[in-house]
């Protein structure tokens, strides 16, 4: 699974478990909501963001919900671990 469609299916995946869009998830991960549209339509990112994004995603991952068995996921950062 190449990355942007890693980032389109988390961002899918989490906006349905909390009855939102991905405009929605994009505005809790960076204060805009045009960053999963782009990708849909074939855009990309820098790979600073999408490490940043990454880590976004598994640090704020609902407990209740599984996270994709095909996608590795980095460790919670220590302030979110706890």
């Amino acid at each position: 699974m190449d990355q942007r469609t890693t980032f389109i299916l988390l961002a899918d995946t989490l906006a349905q478990h909390d009855g939102v869009t991905h405009f929605a998830i994009s505005m809790r991960a960076f204060g805009k909501g045009d960053f999963f549209k782009g990708l849909k339509e074939g855009g990309d990112c820098r790979t600073a963001t999408a490490a940043r994004l990454m880590q976004w995603f598994s640090d704020h991952w609902p407990a209740d919900l599984d996270w994709p068995r095909d996608i590795p996921r980095p460790q919670k950062t220590k302030e979110k671990a706890a």
